[in-house]
């Protein structure tokens, strides 16, 4: 009879690419993975796994006994779920991963809330510029923002937990030295220095609509400057390095001190989302499953 151990390290090495990246997550030996994966294709009859001095890859066999692999998996942990679904309390890990930004400003505060209620739950959030890649890294849920229709198009299963608008937003010092004086349309802001988010640099224009829901465009110049961290286009805002499109729960403090000023006031841009993302799969994680549930309603009440 097969061991579903074997499963797990069979699993474990096609995911990390190789014997060595294995080990060290299973936190086992490198010899003790090699055993396992031996013994798997000794009782199965098959290759699995070609082997090269540098990687190892799937065979046909191993392609298909990878997919039965997940599923099987997830079965088990299904069973094991469903038999501690008397006790109300969660436990073991949930891995999370979201923006710097958004984990400050609206994660951290939902954890507190959250990990208030489960004490017996263990949380791990990473912060990442770059999206993880879920079944890679071993993430149960990635929070990440943008259009809805992006997220439809991952290999992933989602959960829409809210939306938001985003703004264009300037130092009062810049727009007052820029000579655009009154109402202000797109075209008004189209000679200002640019600052330009990184996962955004190739959007030329934005859509905006006014208070008569008529479309203008926004034509934006190659931004003066770049970078990959909302928090660092904030700060080069305020001292009026140039314009910049934010979202505005990040911005909504400085909007009503009068740090910065929305540039476009009666005009919105396409709504964006927030979505939590999770591994696909029939079986869904009862931890994922309540976190996700408790950031729906966390979002949908007034702040």
């Amino acid at each position: 009879m097969v061991s579903l151990d074997r499963f797990a390290v069979f699993r474990a090495v096609v995911e990390d690419g190789s014997f060595t990246a294995a080990a060290a997550r299973l936190k086992q030996a490198r010899a003790a993975v090699s055993f396992n994966i031996k013994q798997l294709e000794r009782e199965l009859g098959v290759t699995l796994l070609s082997r090269t001095t540098r990687r190892v890859a799937l065979t046909d066999a191993g392609e298909r006994f990878y997919a039965r692999c997940i599923r099987v998996e997830e079965e088990a942990q299904a069973a094991i779920d469903e038999a501690r679904r008397e006790h109300d309390a969660l436990d073991g890990e949930l891995r999370i991963t979201s923006t710097v930004e958004y984990a400050l400003e609206v994660v951290a505060p939902a954890l507190h809330a959250f990990t208030a209620q489960h004490r017996a739950l263990q949380v791990r959030l990473e912060t990442h510029t770059a999206h993880a890649d879920l079944l890679r890294d071993r993430v149960d849920v990635a929070i990440r923002l943008g259009r809805q229709e992006h997220f439809e198009a991952l290999p992933y299963r989602g959960a829409l937990l809210a939306t938001f608008e985003i703004r264009p937003v300037i130092a009062p010092s810049l727009l007052a030295s820029s000579g655009v004086q009154g109402k202000r349309t797109p075209t008004d802001l189209a000679s200002l220095p640019w600052l330009g988010h990184a996962q955004l640099e190739h959007i030329k224009s934005w859509n905006a609509t006014d208070s008569h829901s008529q479309t203008h465009v926004l034509h934006l110049q190659d931004p003066q400057i770049v970078t990959d961290n909302a928090s660092v286009l904030l700060h080069l805002a305020r001292q009026g390095s140039g314009l910049s499109l934010l979202p505005e729960w990040l911005v909504r403090r400085d909007l009503e001190s009068g740090m910065l000023v929305d540039a476009l006031p009666g005009y919105h841009f396409p709504t964006q989302a927030v979505y939590a993302l999770y591994a696909p799969g029939s079986h869904v994680p009862r931890k994922v499953r309540a976190w996700i549930d408790f950031m729906k309603d966390y979002l949908a009440q007034p702040r």
